[in-house]
């Protein structure tokens, strides 16, 4: 995607929203933790499924190193991460949009900010989600995982998605569902919004660098003028 001006169409500086997908935006974070623990089976590792859910949202193969022997062959790594994917992908079609999550991009759109996807999955994976979210019309940008030469926790997402938009990171705020989101911000500055919706508490959030934390995109929704975004347009 061409990169847009950074500014507003009142000729101000333009401001913008970036969005975590999986566990934010789509009800997927669990899907993940199935997907990974019979992927994890497949080649002999018993993990159980809460050690994996703590680590979603990480990149994939921060995932598997952080989750695995270090004295394992790390050259079955990609079989592991592969068997995730097809495993994943069986799941599309239980995948949903988790309530007012449409809305929610609708109305940042409306109120002016620049609305980014600031995804780390793979294309494929991305392409099913935006469908799930029927919201292109209010999304100006959107990245995956060919994107970031690094994976969550490095903010090489953050970066590619500001990029996409043409928004300075003093000039944007980031929602996403996990820990590593919120680290991933902090390494650029940026406000992290936290939701509880992808199943990690609101004090983990906090303490991983949240400005403030909310149940899911409703709740975001329905308080979004006394929010971080919303402080964004003040």
């Amino acid at each position: 995607m061409v990169p847009l001006e950074p500014e507003s169409p009142d000729g101000g500086r333009r401001r913008g929203i970036l969005f975590d997908v999986d566990g934010t935006l789509i009800d997927s974070s669990y899907i993940h933790t199935i997907s990974w623990w019979g992927a994890f089976r497949q080649q002999g590792y018993d993990i159980p499924m809460a050690s994996i859910h703590h680590f979603v949202g990480m990149g994939g193969d921060r995932l598997v190193d952080s989750l695995l022997p270090d004295d394992r062959d790390k050259s079955l790594d990609s079989e592991v991460m592969a068997s995730h994917a097809a495993l994943y992908a069986s799941h599309w079609p239980a995948l949903r949009r988790f309530d007012g999550a449409r809305e929610l991009l609708a109305q940042c759109h409306a109120a002016g900010l620049a609305v980014a996807l600031a995804s780390s999955a793979r294309n494929q994976d991305l392409q099913v989600m935006k469908s799930i979210l029927d919201a292109d019309a209010y999304i100006d940008g959107a990245t995956s995982a060919n994107d970031a030469a690094e994976s969550k926790p490095a903010p090489d997402i953050l970066v590619a998605a500001l990029e996409a938009i043409g928004v300075d990171a003093a000039d944007a705020v980031f929602v996403g569902d996990a820990v590593w989101d919120m680290v991933a911000a902090g390494a650029l500055g940026i406000p992290a919004i936290g939701v509880t919706c992808g199943g990690v508490s609101a004090a983990e959030l906090r303490e991983a660098g949240a400005v403030e934390v909310y149940e899911g995109p409703r709740d975001l929704l329905e308080n979004l003028k006394t929010s971080a975004a919303g402080r964004l347009l003040s």
